[in-house]
């Protein structure tokens, strides 16, 4: 709450007057992300049939929210725990709606293409890549969400060894 004050010339006193406590705050910001990355995600899902065009965009809309919201979302990760009661489960809930339509999206993939794997351990992977970005994308240096999106994408659905030849 100290760092919060200081970076928004707010008075700790003031923010605890908006705020009740750090825990508040945290839900609000956890539920406010998740709640919007789950809307845009659904809204964008609605023009797009194709399974494999729904996970390119599951990935991108990911990553555009993530790459655009660094601080919220190195707070989230690093705050996870840090909820409880009726705030926790609030959270989680919104969190495994994102999560079943990540899986729902594999399945229909997995249908169309007559494929065997674990779905659960594909989304896990998934999200593995896609939630550390904050941790390593330089804007200086990296490319933007939709090319990173693109490479992601050609690496989870076709896997390194795949294509190769193409991009040594």
């Amino acid at each position: 709450m100290r760092d919060l004050s200081r970076a928004s010339g707010m008075s700790l006193a003031g923010l605890y007057y908006y705020f009740e406590s750090k825990e508040r705050l945290l839900y609000l910001i956890q539920k406010h992300t998740f709640t919007t990355i789950v809307q845009r995600l659904k809204t964008r899902l609605q023009a797009v049939e194709d399974p494999e065009a729904r996970i390119r965009l599951f990935i991108l809309n990911h990553l555009e929210y993530f790459l655009a919201n660094q601080a919220a979302m190195k707070v989230l990760s690093h705050e996870d725990e840090a909820l409880k009661n009726g705030f926790a489960t609030e959270v989680a809930a919104i969190k495994r709606e994102y999560y079943r339509i990540c899986v729902g999206m594999l399945d229909d993939l997995k249908s169309e293409r007559k494929l065997k794997f674990s779905t659960r351990l594909a989304v896990l992977s998934l999200f593995g890549m896609m939630n550390w970005i904050y941790t390593w994308h330089n804007a200086c240096v990296d490319a933007d969400a939709a090319s990173i999106a693109e490479e992601m994408s050609e690496l989870f659905l076709n896997g390194v060894l795949s294509g190769a030849k193409e991009r040594k």
